[in-house]
């Protein structure tokens, strides 16, 4: 029968594919680019964590061997994520290069001592966990003194909160957004053959039946849709990588492919449920309530 449609109607029939695979190839690039936001914001907010710096001041009396032994149990520790022994001329030159004189010559002694740096893993970087361990390294007997900006490190904590909620909320409002073009694109393409599904129910089609041939045709476009934006935000990447990344290593490129995994899924998930709630709609509708 379909061979035998007027050309004016095939291509009407044509036209609101392409608009609809359009559009919701375009929803899908904005979506892939929300997951790329969301995964790199978090990666920015633990960099911005792990910045809160701890310094272990070190007893005056300590041989070389223990200074040793301790920065390698740190190391060792699954909190820390690095350490700097500084010694006590070490301290003196950074001090004086930082003043811009050098105070030991007006002291007549360096009052400085030797110290490890410490740089925390983001999980442990919160307030709780910072006190917990600030005990936990007074404990060691060759720790003097903790030293770290607890005002900084608390001001840190709370804004990355903060914002974190604020870009949940955002992403989950786009998403939202996201979702209902998606299903308007679908519920207009559905919309324009209202007319076959009610003559498919009139000659006694089952619902079962009159639903394949849509969602078949659903996940065609929900998967071409997948491929044509993944292939738009794959080769954004590729041309923008030195203003995104630098240069791309494994863990850039674990990110791509879970943005490109994310992408393909939300094609297929959006386009089959849309089709599922907009065909249940249709098929319930009587004849007369296809003109409104």
């Amino acid at each position: 029968m379909q061979q035998h449609k007027p050309k004016k109607i095939k291509k009407r029939f044509r036209n609101s594919w392409i608009t609809s695979l359009v559009n919701i190839t375009l929803i899908l690039v904005l979506l892939g680019m929300l997951s790329f936001v969301l995964i790199n914001a978090r990666r920015l907010s633990e960099y911005v964590r792990e910045q809160i710096g701890l310094t272990l001041v070190l007893k005056d009396d300590l041989k070389e061997v223990e200074i040793i032994r301790l920065e390698k149990v740190l190391s060792l520790s699954n909190y820390v994520k690095s350490t700097r022994y500084i010694d006590k001329e070490t301290a003196a030159r950074e001090l004086s290069e930082e003043l811009g004189e050098d105070f030991t010559g007006f002291l007549g002694q360096n009052p400085l001592f030797s110290s490890i740096e410490l740089k925390l893993y983001a999980a442990y970087t919160n307030s709780d966990s910072l006190k917990m361990l600030e005990q936990k390294f007074l404990n060691y007997p060759q720790v003097e003194e903790v030293y770290f900006q607890k005002n900084l490190a608390t001001l840190i904590n709370e804004n990355v909160r903060k914002i974190s909620l604020l870009l949940l909320i955002v992403s989950g409002l786009l998403t939202f957004i996201f979702f209902g073009l998606i299903n308007n694109t679908i519920r207009l393409l559905i919309y324009s053959q209202r007319f076959i599904i009610n003559t498919m129910q009139m000659v006694g089609a089952s619902k079962s039946y009159i639903r394949k041939p849509f969602l078949k045709r659903s996940l065609w476009l929900g998967g071409i849709g997948g491929v044509l934006a993944n292939l738009i935000l794959l080769s954004g990447i590729y041309f923008y990588q030195t203003e995104l990344f630098g240069n791309i290593n494994t863990t850039e490129l674990q990110i791509v492919a879970v943005v490109v995994i994310t992408v393909f899924t939300l094609g297929f998930v959006i386009s089959l449920l849309s089709t599922w709630l907009v065909l249940n709609k249709f098929l319930r509708l009587k004849f007369d309530e296809l003109f409104y």
